[in-house]
């Protein structure tokens, strides 16, 4: 039987049977074995102790400063289906994320922990998006597809200045074919200062191959009076030099509102979760933008900017100096072109 062309997509295909099968790490599974999970023997000092084996008793890891950790070593092919994950809030910039597909040496995904989920600035606040969730309090979601055919390595490095207990995770996933066509998953950090002369911000440069750009979340710290987002987003692809082939008409107006938001959101694709001010403190914002439904396709090249502009009294556009965080997320062809240098410790602070 044939069946009707928008049966095969989102939740249209709920019904059909896959042959793929579903797995699950954790740190009560670590390997994601079929019955391989609830093996941990408790000790005198485990919450079960009088309960037994079998029941919860390895619900998370410890990391040592400098360590990294090994969360999952999958052989394919497969693909990620959801991550969760927990931590304390201290070390949201501190935490790095990686992943590699297919045995690569540089890995495709490198992120703070917490910015990879939309919390910047080191900041705990919830998002209620299509492709990443945070609920209280602080249960990270990521539903960004992830396929890989021979391997895939997620890594978690502790570049915090002390020992930390309880990092929590599950990262469920499915083994079975991948499509010919389907392309892997990147993210890319960045963080940089803008200036009066050069009000520019870099979201992403030098990609190289075929993709599509899927989602964008900024962690702004605003450094003067006033409106701070009246900048546009360009995207320069496949050749362009000069001039963007895509250029947006206004920070706020990218990210789904209007008129200098005024309040906070979120929404599937696209949200404002975050608008601190307190006293004594700069003012600092969060937005993302996921082109699920609109993605960005290139074929050969890939560069992404995004301005930093506010008001002068009368009514001109003023450059601005702001610290401005970004991750970048896009799926493209292996392999890819090398990232810049992930900025230190004391790099990631925020103010």
């Amino acid at each position: 039987m044939t069946i009707p062309f928008p049966s095969y997509f989102g939740m249209n295909s709920l019904p059909l049977i896959s042959g793929v099968e579903s797995r699950s790490i954790s740190p009560e599974n670590p390997t994601g074995e079929r019955a391989n999970g609830a093996k941990a023997i408790p000790d005198e000092k485990a919450a079960a102790s009088r309960m037994g084996k079998g029941w919860k008793i390895r619900p998370y890891i410890n990391m040592k400063k400098g360590e990294t950790a090994v969360l999952a070593d999958i052989k394919g092919p497969g693909q990620i289906t959801h991550i969760w994950l927990t931590l304390t809030d201290k070390v949201y910039r501190n935490f790095i994320l990686r992943f590699y597909w297919d045995g690569e040496e540089t890995p495709s995904v490198e992120c703070p922990v917490g910015d990879f989920f939309c919390n910047g600035h080191g900041l705990r606040y919830n998002v209620n998006s299509m492709m990443v969730c945070v609920n209280p309090t602080g249960g990270f979601n990521c539903y960004w597809p992830m396929p890989f055919r021979k391997s895939c390595k997620i890594t978690m490095e502790s570049q915090h200045f002390e020992d930390i207990d309880g990092l929590y995770y599950q990262i469920s996933y499915t083994l079975g074919p991948v499509a010919e066509e389907a392309a892997y998953f990147h993210t890319q950090f960045r963080r940089a200062m803008t200036t009066r002369e050069n009000p520019d911000y870099t979201i992403l440069d030098g990609i190289q191959g075929e993709g599509h750009y899927v989602g964008t979340f900024l962690a702004w710290t605003q450094m003067s009076n006033g409106w701070w987002g009246e900048g546009e987003i360009k995207f320069f692809m496949d050749g362009d030099t000069e001039y963007p082939t895509i250029c947006g008409t206004g920070t706020e107006d990218y990210f789904g509102g209007a008129w200098c938001f005024g309040e906070t959101y979120s929404t599937p694709f696209l949200g404002y979760p975050l608008w601190r001010k307190e006293p004594g403190e700069v003012p600092r914002h969060a937005n993302y933008r996921w082109h699920v439904m609109d993605p960005i396709r290139f074929r050969q090249d890939l560069k992404v900017t995004i301005q930093a502009l506010g008001w002068y009294p009368d009514m001109k556009f003023q450059p601005l100096t702001d610290d401005i965080s970004s991750v970048a997320y896009w799926y493209q062809r292996e392999p890819h072109a090398s990232y810049p240098a992930l900025p230190d410790m004391v790099g990631r602070f925020s103010r």
